[in-house]
Protein backbone atom coordinates (compact mmCIF):
# COMPACT_ATOMS: atom_id res chain seq x y z
CA UNK A 1 0.00 0.00 0.00
CA UNK A 2 2.92 2.11 1.04
CA UNK A 3 4.26 1.61 -2.60
CA UNK A 4 0.95 2.49 -4.29
CA UNK A 5 0.57 5.52 -2.86
CA UNK A 6 4.00 6.83 -3.75
CA UNK A 7 3.78 5.91 -7.57
CA UNK A 8 0.85 7.99 -7.44
CA UNK A 9 2.02 11.12 -5.63
CA UNK A 10 5.22 10.95 -8.06
CA UNK A 11 4.54 12.88 -11.71
CA UNK A 12 5.19 11.16 -14.59
CA UNK A 13 6.56 12.97 -17.10
CA UNK A 14 5.07 12.60 -20.93
CA UNK A 15 7.03 12.87 -23.93
CA UNK A 16 5.98 16.04 -25.89
CA UNK A 17 4.71 16.14 -29.53
CA UNK A 18 6.85 17.96 -31.58
CA UNK A 19 5.64 21.34 -32.64
CA UNK A 20 5.20 21.25 -37.07
CA UNK A 21 5.34 24.53 -39.04
CA UNK A 22 3.04 24.10 -41.75
CA UNK A 23 4.13 26.26 -44.52
CA UNK A 24 1.45 27.12 -46.98
CA UNK A 25 2.28 27.70 -50.70
CA UNK A 26 1.03 31.12 -52.28
CA UNK A 27 -1.56 30.65 -54.63
CA UNK A 28 -1.87 33.51 -57.11
CA UNK A 29 -4.14 33.31 -60.46
CA UNK A 30 -1.37 34.17 -62.64
CA UNK A 31 -1.43 30.26 -64.05
CA UNK A 32 -4.93 29.65 -63.22
CA UNK A 33 -7.86 30.77 -62.51
CA UNK A 34 -9.63 30.74 -58.96
CA UNK A 35 -12.19 28.49 -58.63
CA UNK A 36 -15.44 29.91 -56.98
CA UNK A 37 -18.85 28.61 -56.16
CA UNK A 38 -21.01 31.76 -57.89
CA UNK A 39 -23.54 30.74 -59.62
CA UNK A 40 -24.57 32.69 -63.03
CA UNK A 41 -28.24 32.43 -63.43
CA UNK A 42 -30.17 33.60 -67.29
CA UNK A 43 -32.25 36.34 -66.91
CA UNK A 44 -34.75 38.10 -69.37
CA UNK A 45 -33.44 41.35 -70.25
CA UNK A 46 -36.48 43.59 -69.95
CA UNK A 47 -37.74 47.62 -71.28
CA UNK A 48 -35.93 48.95 -68.12
CA UNK A 49 -32.66 47.60 -69.19
CA UNK A 50 -32.76 50.05 -72.07
CA UNK A 51 -34.88 53.04 -71.53
CA UNK A 52 -33.50 56.31 -70.46
CA UNK A 53 -34.09 59.42 -70.09
CA UNK A 54 -31.25 60.49 -72.37
CA UNK A 55 -32.27 59.97 -76.04
CA UNK A 56 -28.62 59.41 -76.91
CA UNK A 57 -28.29 56.72 -74.62
CA UNK A 58 -31.52 55.20 -75.33
CA UNK A 59 -31.01 55.22 -79.05
CA UNK A 60 -27.65 53.32 -78.11
CA UNK A 61 -29.40 50.34 -76.20
CA UNK A 62 -31.65 49.63 -78.84
CA UNK A 63 -28.84 49.77 -81.40
CA UNK A 64 -26.90 47.84 -78.69
CA UNK A 65 -28.75 44.58 -78.71
CA UNK A 66 -29.44 44.89 -82.50
CA UNK A 67 -32.31 46.90 -83.38
CA UNK A 68 -32.83 47.41 -86.87
CA UNK A 69 -32.85 50.90 -87.65
CA UNK A 70 -36.47 51.41 -88.96
CA UNK A 71 -37.77 50.22 -85.47
CA UNK A 72 -35.27 52.67 -83.41
CA UNK A 73 -36.49 55.42 -86.03
CA UNK A 74 -40.30 54.47 -84.92
CA UNK A 75 -39.32 53.79 -80.99
CA UNK A 76 -37.75 57.62 -80.74
CA UNK A 77 -40.75 59.38 -82.98
CA UNK A 78 -43.27 57.64 -81.22
CA UNK A 79 -41.18 58.88 -77.78
CA UNK A 80 -40.60 62.50 -78.90
CA UNK A 81 -44.16 63.06 -80.24
CA UNK A 82 -45.76 61.92 -76.92
CA UNK A 83 -43.20 64.54 -75.05
CA UNK A 84 -44.42 67.20 -77.02
CA UNK A 85 -47.66 66.09 -76.67
CA UNK A 86 -47.65 66.46 -73.37
CA UNK A 87 -46.22 69.65 -73.93
CA UNK A 88 -49.13 71.22 -76.01
CA UNK A 89 -51.18 69.87 -72.95
CA UNK A 90 -49.50 72.11 -70.84
CA UNK A 91 -48.17 75.07 -72.52
CA UNK A 92 -50.96 76.25 -75.32
CA UNK A 93 -53.69 77.69 -74.60
CA UNK A 94 -56.46 76.67 -77.25
CA UNK A 95 -59.60 78.75 -78.05
CA UNK A 96 -61.52 75.98 -76.81
CA UNK A 97 -60.67 76.34 -73.42
CA UNK A 98 -62.40 79.93 -73.36
CA UNK A 99 -65.44 78.38 -72.85
CA UNK A 100 -67.17 81.46 -72.10
CA UNK A 101 -66.72 83.00 -75.15
CA UNK A 102 -69.03 82.35 -78.19
CA UNK A 103 -66.71 83.73 -80.67
CA UNK A 104 -62.63 82.43 -80.26
CA UNK A 105 -60.89 85.27 -79.29
CA UNK A 106 -58.50 86.38 -82.75
CA UNK A 107 -55.72 87.45 -80.41
CA UNK A 108 -56.00 83.63 -78.51
CA UNK A 109 -56.40 82.05 -81.97
CA UNK A 110 -53.19 83.55 -83.47
CA UNK A 111 -51.09 82.80 -80.35
CA UNK A 112 -51.92 79.71 -80.09
CA UNK A 113 -50.96 78.74 -84.13
CA UNK A 114 -47.69 80.69 -83.78
CA UNK A 115 -46.91 78.43 -80.41
CA UNK A 116 -48.41 74.96 -81.89
CA UNK A 117 -46.08 75.90 -84.82
CA UNK A 118 -43.06 76.38 -82.72
CA UNK A 119 -43.47 73.85 -80.78
CA UNK A 120 -43.30 71.48 -83.70
CA UNK A 121 -40.28 73.06 -85.18
CA UNK A 122 -38.68 71.92 -82.22
CA UNK A 123 -40.02 68.56 -82.14
CA UNK A 124 -38.55 68.27 -85.75
CA UNK A 125 -35.52 69.70 -84.85
CA UNK A 126 -34.79 67.26 -82.04
CA UNK A 127 -35.91 64.26 -83.95
CA UNK A 128 -33.20 65.78 -86.29
CA UNK A 129 -30.31 65.74 -83.88
CA UNK A 130 -30.76 62.39 -82.76
CA UNK A 131 -32.23 60.03 -86.07
CA UNK A 132 -30.25 62.27 -88.69
CA UNK A 133 -31.41 64.45 -91.67
CA UNK A 134 -33.25 61.96 -92.93
CA UNK A 135 -35.09 60.69 -90.75
CA UNK A 136 -38.46 61.42 -91.92
CA UNK A 137 -37.16 61.23 -96.08
CA UNK A 138 -40.63 58.67 -96.66
CA UNK A 139 -42.62 61.23 -94.89
CA UNK A 140 -45.31 58.90 -93.20
CA UNK A 141 -43.29 59.96 -89.75
CA UNK A 142 -46.07 62.60 -88.64
CA UNK A 143 -47.56 63.82 -85.41
CA UNK A 144 -50.98 61.98 -85.23
CA UNK A 145 -54.06 64.63 -84.74
CA UNK A 146 -55.09 65.17 -81.19
CA UNK A 147 -58.76 63.13 -80.68
CA UNK A 148 -62.11 65.14 -80.07
CA UNK A 149 -62.81 66.06 -77.97
CA UNK A 150 -59.53 68.08 -76.96
CA UNK A 151 -58.51 67.19 -73.43
CA UNK A 152 -56.08 70.26 -72.51
CA UNK A 153 -55.23 72.60 -70.29
CA UNK A 154 -54.71 72.49 -66.62
CA UNK A 155 -57.77 70.24 -65.67
CA UNK A 156 -58.37 67.99 -68.71
CA UNK A 157 -54.24 68.04 -69.84
CA UNK A 158 -53.05 66.45 -66.35
CA UNK A 159 -55.48 63.35 -66.92
CA UNK A 160 -53.80 59.86 -67.51
CA UNK A 161 -53.71 58.48 -70.62
CA UNK A 162 -55.99 55.54 -69.72
CA UNK A 163 -58.64 58.40 -68.40
CA UNK A 164 -58.72 60.31 -71.75
CA UNK A 165 -58.97 56.96 -73.48
CA UNK A 166 -62.04 56.34 -71.91
CA UNK A 167 -63.20 59.73 -72.29
CA UNK A 168 -63.01 59.70 -75.39
CA UNK A 169 -64.55 56.32 -75.73
CA UNK A 170 -67.71 57.78 -73.76
CA UNK A 171 -68.15 60.82 -76.51
CA UNK A 172 -67.14 58.14 -79.07
CA UNK A 173 -70.57 55.80 -78.09
CA UNK A 174 -72.63 59.54 -77.38
CA UNK A 175 -71.94 60.54 -80.90
CA UNK A 176 -73.41 56.64 -81.98
CA UNK A 177 -76.52 56.81 -80.01
CA UNK A 178 -77.01 60.85 -81.34
CA UNK A 179 -76.19 59.04 -85.27
CA UNK A 180 -78.85 55.92 -84.32
CA UNK A 181 -81.81 58.07 -83.32
CA UNK A 182 -81.57 60.54 -85.90
CA UNK A 183 -82.20 57.69 -88.28
CA UNK A 184 -84.39 55.84 -86.65
CA UNK A 185 -86.71 59.02 -86.23
CA UNK A 186 -85.69 59.55 -90.05
CA UNK A 187 -86.85 56.44 -90.79
CA UNK A 188 -90.13 57.26 -88.96
CA UNK A 189 -91.04 60.29 -90.60
CA UNK A 190 -90.34 62.76 -87.49
CA UNK A 191 -87.63 64.49 -85.61
CA UNK A 192 -85.92 63.30 -82.86
CA UNK A 193 -87.87 64.69 -79.49
CA UNK A 194 -85.66 66.99 -76.95
CA UNK A 195 -86.45 64.19 -74.04
CA UNK A 196 -85.07 61.31 -76.08
CA UNK A 197 -81.73 64.06 -77.16
CA UNK A 198 -81.63 64.69 -73.10
CA UNK A 199 -81.65 60.59 -72.41
CA UNK A 200 -78.27 60.28 -74.43
CA UNK A 201 -76.96 63.29 -72.96
CA UNK A 202 -78.00 62.16 -69.03
CA UNK A 203 -76.44 58.80 -69.99
CA UNK A 204 -72.78 60.36 -71.37
CA UNK A 205 -72.82 62.78 -68.20
CA UNK A 206 -73.46 59.96 -65.68
CA UNK A 207 -69.97 57.57 -67.57
CA UNK A 208 -68.10 60.94 -67.32
CA UNK A 209 -68.86 61.83 -64.04
CA UNK A 210 -67.64 57.99 -62.81
CA UNK A 211 -64.36 58.55 -64.76
CA UNK A 212 -63.62 62.22 -63.98
CA UNK A 213 -63.82 64.32 -60.49
CA UNK A 214 -66.13 67.33 -59.88
CA UNK A 215 -64.14 69.88 -60.89
CA UNK A 216 -62.70 68.20 -64.55
CA UNK A 217 -66.27 66.91 -65.34
CA UNK A 218 -67.59 70.69 -64.65
CA UNK A 219 -64.62 71.89 -67.28
CA UNK A 220 -65.47 69.02 -69.55
CA UNK A 221 -69.47 69.98 -69.31
CA UNK A 222 -68.37 73.99 -69.67
CA UNK A 223 -66.35 72.82 -73.07
CA UNK A 224 -68.26 70.61 -74.72
CA UNK A 225 -71.76 69.73 -73.36
CA UNK A 226 -75.08 70.78 -75.80
CA UNK A 227 -76.08 73.08 -72.65
CA UNK A 228 -73.42 74.74 -72.57
CA UNK A 229 -73.49 75.47 -76.26
CA UNK A 230 -77.08 76.65 -75.94
CA UNK A 231 -76.13 79.09 -73.20
CA UNK A 232 -73.07 80.85 -75.24
CA UNK A 233 -75.60 80.87 -77.97
CA UNK A 234 -78.18 83.13 -75.61
CA UNK A 235 -75.42 85.13 -74.34
CA UNK A 236 -73.93 85.76 -77.40
CA UNK A 237 -74.58 89.78 -77.69
CA UNK A 238 -74.42 89.63 -73.62
CA UNK A 239 -70.45 89.09 -73.71
CA UNK A 240 -69.97 87.19 -70.41
CA UNK A 241 -66.89 87.00 -68.38
CA UNK A 242 -65.48 83.68 -67.73
CA UNK A 243 -66.97 84.00 -63.98
CA UNK A 244 -70.54 84.98 -65.32
CA UNK A 245 -70.58 82.22 -67.41
CA UNK A 246 -69.98 79.50 -64.84
CA UNK A 247 -72.17 81.38 -62.40
CA UNK A 248 -75.10 81.18 -65.01
CA UNK A 249 -74.01 77.27 -66.60
CA UNK A 250 -74.39 76.25 -62.59
CA UNK A 251 -77.16 78.05 -61.64
CA UNK A 252 -79.60 76.87 -65.11
CA UNK A 253 -77.86 73.85 -65.75
CA UNK A 254 -80.51 71.65 -63.61
CA UNK A 255 -83.54 73.70 -64.30
CA UNK A 256 -83.08 73.13 -68.56
CA UNK A 257 -82.50 69.34 -68.10
CA UNK A 258 -85.55 69.42 -66.40
CA UNK A 259 -87.40 71.50 -68.94
CA UNK A 260 -86.17 69.10 -71.91
CA UNK A 261 -87.55 66.33 -70.24
CA UNK A 262 -91.06 68.26 -70.00
CA UNK A 263 -91.04 70.35 -73.35
CA UNK A 264 -93.53 67.38 -75.02
CA UNK A 265 -95.79 66.87 -72.11
CA UNK A 266 -99.07 68.49 -72.93
CA UNK A 267 -100.98 67.92 -69.64
CA UNK A 268 -101.81 70.78 -67.04
CA UNK A 269 -99.11 69.47 -64.55
CA UNK A 270 -96.44 69.55 -66.82
CA UNK A 271 -97.62 72.98 -68.03
CA UNK A 272 -97.61 74.75 -64.84
CA UNK A 273 -94.15 73.00 -63.92
CA UNK A 274 -92.88 74.76 -67.20
CA UNK A 275 -94.03 77.84 -66.46
CA UNK A 276 -92.67 77.46 -62.37
CA UNK A 277 -89.45 76.42 -64.24
CA UNK A 278 -88.80 79.21 -66.74
CA UNK A 279 -89.46 81.82 -63.80
CA UNK A 280 -86.90 80.37 -61.97
CA UNK A 281 -84.62 80.19 -64.59
CA UNK A 282 -85.39 84.57 -64.94
CA UNK A 283 -84.65 84.53 -61.11
CA UNK A 284 -81.96 82.81 -60.93
CA UNK A 285 -79.72 84.28 -64.33
CA UNK A 286 -80.85 88.05 -62.13
CA UNK A 287 -79.28 86.28 -58.86
CA UNK A 288 -75.95 85.36 -60.69
CA UNK A 289 -75.19 88.63 -62.68
CA UNK A 290 -76.24 90.87 -60.45
CA UNK A 291 -78.96 93.78 -60.62
CA UNK A 292 -77.07 96.10 -63.18
CA UNK A 293 -75.80 93.44 -65.27
CA UNK A 294 -78.69 91.57 -65.54
CA UNK A 295 -80.22 94.84 -66.36
CA UNK A 296 -77.41 94.85 -69.32
CA UNK A 297 -78.13 91.48 -70.52
CA UNK A 298 -81.87 92.36 -70.90
CA UNK A 299 -81.01 94.97 -72.98
CA UNK A 300 -79.02 93.18 -75.07
CA UNK A 301 -82.17 90.94 -75.95
CA UNK A 302 -83.45 94.10 -77.76
CA UNK A 303 -82.49 95.20 -81.56
CA UNK A 304 -82.93 98.67 -81.04
CA UNK A 305 -79.63 98.06 -78.39
CA UNK A 306 -77.58 96.22 -80.61
CA UNK A 307 -78.19 98.42 -83.06
CA UNK A 308 -76.65 101.36 -80.84
CA UNK A 309 -73.55 99.74 -79.93
CA UNK A 310 -72.93 98.53 -83.40
CA UNK A 311 -72.88 102.51 -84.13
CA UNK A 312 -70.97 103.35 -81.07
CA UNK A 313 -68.52 100.50 -82.62
CA UNK A 314 -68.04 102.04 -85.88
CA UNK A 315 -67.97 105.90 -84.31
CA UNK A 316 -65.22 105.04 -82.09
CA UNK A 317 -67.35 106.51 -78.93
CA UNK A 318 -67.15 104.69 -75.90
CA UNK A 319 -68.92 102.14 -74.45
CA UNK A 320 -70.98 104.80 -72.04
CA UNK A 321 -72.57 106.04 -75.02
CA UNK A 322 -74.08 103.39 -76.25
CA UNK A 323 -77.46 103.76 -73.66
CA UNK A 324 -78.08 106.93 -74.10
CA UNK A 325 -78.16 106.55 -78.29
CA UNK A 326 -80.64 103.51 -77.58
CA UNK A 327 -82.43 105.54 -75.36
CA UNK A 328 -82.71 108.81 -77.99
CA UNK A 329 -83.53 106.27 -80.49
CA UNK A 330 -86.15 104.51 -78.84
CA UNK A 331 -87.62 107.77 -77.82
CA UNK A 332 -88.03 109.42 -80.93
CA UNK A 333 -89.25 106.03 -82.55
CA UNK A 334 -91.99 106.11 -79.86
CA UNK A 335 -93.05 109.46 -80.54
CA UNK A 336 -93.05 109.10 -83.95
CA UNK A 337 -95.52 105.96 -83.97
CA UNK A 338 -97.57 108.39 -81.82
CA UNK A 339 -97.70 111.36 -84.47
CA UNK A 340 -98.63 109.05 -87.38
CA UNK A 341 -100.99 107.11 -85.40
CA UNK A 342 -103.18 110.49 -84.33
CA UNK A 343 -106.14 110.57 -86.31
CA UNK A 344 -106.61 114.34 -85.35
CA UNK A 345 -103.79 115.48 -87.24
CA UNK A 346 -103.76 116.28 -91.03
CA UNK A 347 -100.93 114.65 -93.47
CA UNK A 348 -99.13 118.26 -93.31
CA UNK A 349 -99.34 118.55 -89.52
CA UNK A 350 -97.55 115.34 -89.23
CA UNK A 351 -95.17 116.08 -91.42
CA UNK A 352 -94.05 119.21 -89.75
CA UNK A 353 -94.25 117.28 -86.36
CA UNK A 354 -92.35 114.45 -87.60
CA UNK A 355 -89.08 116.82 -89.16
CA UNK A 356 -89.25 118.52 -85.89
CA UNK A 357 -88.91 115.10 -84.15
CA UNK A 358 -86.08 114.60 -86.22
CA UNK A 359 -84.81 118.11 -85.56
CA UNK A 360 -84.41 117.34 -81.98
CA UNK A 361 -83.43 113.86 -81.84
CA UNK A 362 -80.08 115.41 -84.34
CA UNK A 363 -79.46 117.81 -81.90
CA UNK A 364 -79.48 115.80 -78.80
CA UNK A 365 -77.37 112.81 -80.62
CA UNK A 366 -74.68 116.43 -81.33
CA UNK A 367 -74.68 117.12 -77.27
CA UNK A 368 -74.40 113.44 -76.94
CA UNK A 369 -71.53 112.11 -79.24
CA UNK A 370 -69.63 115.66 -79.57
CA UNK A 371 -68.84 117.31 -83.12
CA UNK A 372 -66.50 114.76 -84.37
CA UNK A 373 -68.14 112.06 -83.72
CA UNK A 374 -71.70 113.38 -85.00
CA UNK A 375 -69.74 114.31 -87.84
CA UNK A 376 -68.68 111.00 -88.61
CA UNK A 377 -72.41 109.58 -88.15
CA UNK A 378 -73.90 111.73 -90.56
CA UNK A 379 -71.11 111.13 -92.77
CA UNK A 380 -72.15 107.15 -92.77
CA UNK A 381 -75.45 108.19 -93.29
CA UNK A 382 -74.89 109.53 -96.48
CA UNK A 383 -73.31 106.94 -97.53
Amino acid sequence: MLAVAWLRSTPVERPQRPTINVFRPVVTNVLRPIRTNLVIQPRLLTWSDLESTNYSIYIANLRGIGCPEETVRDIIVADVNQLFSARRNAEVTLPSQQWWRTEPDPEVAAAARAKLAALDEERRQLLTQLLGPGWDSEGRHFEPPQPFPALDGPLLGSLSSETKAAVHSVEAARRAALRELHETAAREGRSPSARELAAIEQAARAKLAELLGPAELEEYSLRYSPQADRLREQLRDFEPTAEEFRALFRATEPIESELAQLSEQTDAASVLRRRELEARREAVVREALGQERFAYHQLTRQPGFLEARDTALKLGVGAEAVLPLYQINLAASEETQRVLADPSLTQEEQTQQLALLEAQRLDTLRRVLGEEAFRRLQQQRAQ
